[in-house]
């Protein structure tokens, strides 16, 4: 669970960066995000998710929680570790995806509206829209997760009086809180996305009208074989010279 999260939050700091340089970057994006550094930042996404859950086996932070029923990070057992954990996985990451994503809007208006007629970049539709997706799941990603963060950094503050006087339904619909920001990430992705819109409506049909849902199958492969077997046709009566053949 701990790699889930971590990795989530990781996760959206290096699609951050890399929006930010595709589109305010766009000249050197090419060199930034070859296909070797690409691998190279991926692996390295996922190795500071391992390292940074290494410490709670030292720590002891991994407890059962009856509030919960769940073995979770526990936020009293060490304040120092504790901020440290809202600061490196909440906090950092937090002020660099918004300053990337604050960059991005900027360009975007310039070139909507034009400040800067001599400006290279251009920017199609398909860009904006993934920008507004990604923008979506980042800012869903923050809301959802900044009340546990907060709870958490107030506690390691002054573990003496603020945990006794957190109230249980706060703790546990915040904790709930930001698990499911898990679900609406199928939402965001549901609604401004086309591909994800026209799968969600096959995978509809299938489970409401099965075998309307086959006999649309069973026609489209019907008339891609048509279309298979005219353009063979085609190609032998150009070979032939007109003669022959017939789809």
């Amino acid at each position: 669970m701990g790699l889930s999260v971590i990795g989530s939050i990781f996760n959206i700091t290096a699609i951050a960066i890399n929006r930010y340089c595709y589109i305010c970057h766009s000249l050197h994006y090419d060199r930034l995000y070859s296909l070797r550094n690409t691998c190279c930042y991926l692996g390295l996404t996922w190795l500071l998710t391992a390292i940074a859950t290494v410490p709670n086996f030292f720590v002891g932070s991994l407890q059962y929680d009856p509030r919960v029923y769940s073995c979770t990070f526990a936020q009293t057992v060490s304040s120092y570790y504790t901020i440290s954990v809202v600061v490196i996985h909440f906090l950092i990451p937090l002020l660099v995806v918004s300053y990337c994503y604050m960059r991005i809007w900027v360009l975007v208006i310039q070139v909507k509206h034009r400040v800067k007629p001599e400006q290279t970049t251009r920017l199609k539709p398909s860009d904006v829209r993934n920008f507004l997706t990604m923008f979506m799941v980042f800012v869903l990603f923050a809301v959802c997760w900044a009340p546990l963060n907060l709870i958490g950094l107030a506690v390691a503050i002054n573990p003496a009086k603020v945990a006794p006087n957190i109230p249980e339904w706060l703790f546990v619909t915040s904790y709930f809180m930001a698990y499911f920001n898990s679900c609406l990430n199928a939402i965001i992705y549901g609604l401004l996305n086309q591909n994800f819109r026209k799968e969600y409506k096959t995978i509809l049909l299938a489970l409401c009208v099965p075998r309307l849902l086959l006999m649309e199958t069973s026609r489209c492969a019907t008339e891609g074989l048509k279309m298979d077997r005219g353009e063979a046709c085609a190609y032998l009566q150009q070979s032939m010279g007109g003669r022959g053949c017939t789809p």
